[in-house]
């Protein structure tokens, strides 16, 4: 794995009025990994994904993207080099492919017709790139969904149970795609999920959160074979913890 620090969070705290959701004392993610984030529903894993999408800023603490600092504004052109895929996607009004392409649009690259073909083929949605968005399939309308990411060539992809509503020949195609993405480019992932055997199939490394602590993260193996916190422990077993 790569030991080059793509982000890095020092004392971040998110409080939404007098309810603090998030307390991370200190988070490294590395250029090229993927870090599974697992733990019950609340714990705080969509709320750090926001954080790193830069979709608001923390309460309090500094969020480090290569290098540079960030506790407020961020650049356009930083924030472009980061792309989410939700649980639920929504799709725009219009084509798959209308949809694949409205990303590129957006960076002024109107005519990608060619680029996006590539895409839809790669996804195995090439039949469908002229169809109406709306009357996709959950898995389809969820592939279309991560094509319309992978297409901008993002440095850093946060996933936010991306599968959670799939059918398992989805899910095992979702994370085939999303893995060889990573071996073939160099993406960093983040991804979230309440499947700990997900988690152990994609992950490079692993972390749990719980009420809005970052418990422990470490690689994969040692997480579920070897994990230092008890609390990490009883998580792996299927305990209650929370």
């Amino acid at each position: 794995m790569n030991a080059e620090k793509i982000f890095r969070l020092e004392q971040v705290r998110k409080v939404y009025g007098r309810r603090e959701v998030l307390a991370v004392e200190e988070l490294d993610i590395f250029r090229g990994e993927i870090l599974g984030l697992v733990g019950p529903s609340g714990a705080g894993k969509s709320t750090l994904l926001r954080l790193l999408n830069f979709l608001e800023p923390p309460t309090s603490g500094r969020i480090y993207f290569q290098g540079n600092g960030y506790d407020g504004r961020v650049p356009l052109p930083v924030r472009r080099r980061i792309t989410t895929v939700f649980q639920r996607p929504l799709l725009l009004e219009g084509t798959v492919a209308y949809n694949v392409a409205y990303g590129l649009r957006l960076r002024g690259r109107p005519d990608c017709r060619e680029k996006v073909a590539g895409m839809l083929e790669r996804i195995g949605l090439s039949a469908l790139a002229g169809e109406p968005a709306h009357t996709l399939s959950g898995g389809e309308a969820q592939r279309v969904a991560l094509a319309r990411a992978l297409i901008l060539e993002p440095e850093v992809l946060l996933l936010d149970e991306p599968t959670a509503n799939l059918d398992p020949y989805h899910v095992a195609l979702l994370e085939e795609i999303v893995c060889r993405q990573n071996r073939e480019h160099g993406t960093t992932i983040v991804w979230v999920t309440h499947n700990v055997f997900q988690a152990r199939r994609v992950a490079h490394r692993v972390g749990l959160l719980l009420n809005g602590q970052l418990v422990e993260v470490a690689e994969t193996r040692s997480f579920f074979e070897r994990p230092r916190d008890p609390r990490t422990a009883a998580f792996v077993r299927g305990e209650m913890v929370y």
